[in-house]
């Protein structure tokens, strides 16, 4: 799906660096949030002796027991595939 936005503005300089800038900076920090949510992800994965995936079928298939750590990992998954999400619409964005 394409997406176009219009900005405009009444400053006396061109805002296209701006929104550049804005864009990569903003990837910057979502990288980092991704980065970051990976490394959480592993711990628990470290934890408890099992994959994601296989964590995320068993505790939405209620074949594990609600715990603190289990909601935590199951948060930490929905965090890193919005975060990637996001990541992925903004690497695409082109400032024209």
């Amino acid at each position: 799906m394409i997406q176009q936005v219009m900005v405009t503005s009444e400053a006396p300089v061109s805002i296209k660096p701006l929104l550049q800038a804005a864009i990569q900076n903003e990837l910057y920090v979502l990288e980092h949030g991704i980065a970051r949510t990976r490394e959480r992800i592993a711990a628990f994965e470290k934890q408890y002796g099992m994959s994601t995936d296989t964590f995320a079928r068993r505790f939405n298939g209620q074949d594990l027991k609600e715990t603190l750590d289990f909601i935590d990992w199951s948060g930490e998954i929905k965090t890193l595939r919005l975060l990637e999400d996001k990541h992925r619409a903004l690497a695409g964005a082109r400032v024209n």
